[in-house]
């Protein structure tokens, strides 16, 4: 028998909820899991409303959290453009021990990403979260492979849209490459684009650099000379889902916490950076 996914959202009618349900339908692991219930916390004006989702998505309605947490095998809290909402609504799911997934980014600060692993570790449930950008063939290739062992030295990364959304997928590589142990931030970029510089006491330096619908790309410089650029990440999200349902199926998280909570330390000191144009902002001790 499939094991049951239960979606739990500040608003349903949103990119992952739409697409989530047919990308596990079409994963390797389609024949073990399947999104069976969903509940909402509000329907903004000009969204679908939560019954209207269901019967398009050939998903059943919830009527509470409690709900969801009692009948599913497995959680996905959503609610991705609303990172603020996920400490309320994981709440219930986090003392389940059932396998939750939080979307990205988990926490828009350090303080509060600690706060849900304290809470999953204190009721022994599985808790993963990370950007979808983790799973790009390409990025994962290149750590396993020519960038295994090699010291990398600086990073850059691009793609768009604002910053509180979409700086998660970025900052994700970046900390993937250059590892953990940032210690400040710049927010150097102008009203049409984004762009923050990444300090470590070493010497590692990263940026990002958010322009309008710019494409996701990376560039890696590491060891004596030597520079490796990705422009396309065409199968990230597909791969992504394979990894959400592997962590549902062994409860052991694809994303490393000190890698999770470094990311929501940089995201914390990136938003103050944006009230601090052209300043250095301490990161939050992860």
């Amino acid at each position: 028998m499939k094991k049951s996914i239960g979606f739990i959202d500040h608003y349903i009618d949103e990119w992952h909820a739409n697409n989530y349900p047919t990308m596990i339908r079409n994963s390797s692991l389609k024949d073990e899991f399947e999104v069976t219930l969903a509940w909402e916390e509000t329907t903004p004006e000009g969204k679908k409303p939560l019954a209207e989702w269901c019967k398009e998505q050939g998903v059943a309605r919830a009527s509470s959290i409690e709900q969801v947490v009692r009948e599913c095998d497995c959680i996905i809290v959503l609610s991705p453009d609303n990172p603020e909402r996920h400490e309320d609504l994981a709440d219930l799911p986090l003392r389940s021990g059932k396998p939750v997934y939080i979307d990205k980014p988990i926490a828009p600060t350090l303080a509060a990403a600690r706060r849900l692993f304290d809470k999953a570790a204190a009721h022994n449930t599985p808790m993963m979260s990370c950007s979808a950008l983790r799973f790009g063939s390409a990025l994962q290739g290149a750590l396993a492979g020519e960038l295994a062992g090699q010291e990398v030295h600086f990073v850059s990364t691009r793609n768009g849209g604002p910053f509180h959304v979409y700086a998660i997928h970025q900052i994700e590589m970046l900390v993937m490459a250059l590892g953990t142990g940032a210690s400040r931030v710049m927010q150097a970029g102008n009203d049409y684009a984004r762009h923050m510089i990444v300090d470590y006491p070493d010497g590692r330096r990263g940026t990002i650099t958010l322009a309008g619908w710019h494409p996701f790309q990376i560039s890696i410089q590491y060891g004596a000379d030597k520079t490796l650029v990705i422009n396309d990440m065409p199968d990230f999200f597909p791969r992504f889902i394979e990894g959400m349902l592997t962590f549902f199926k062994t409860g052991q998280s694809l994303a490393p916490k000190e890698e999770t909570l470094e990311i929501a330390a940089l995201i914390e000191a990136g938003m103050a950076g944006l009230d601090a144009m052209d300043r250095w902002v301490p990161v939050p001790k992860a």
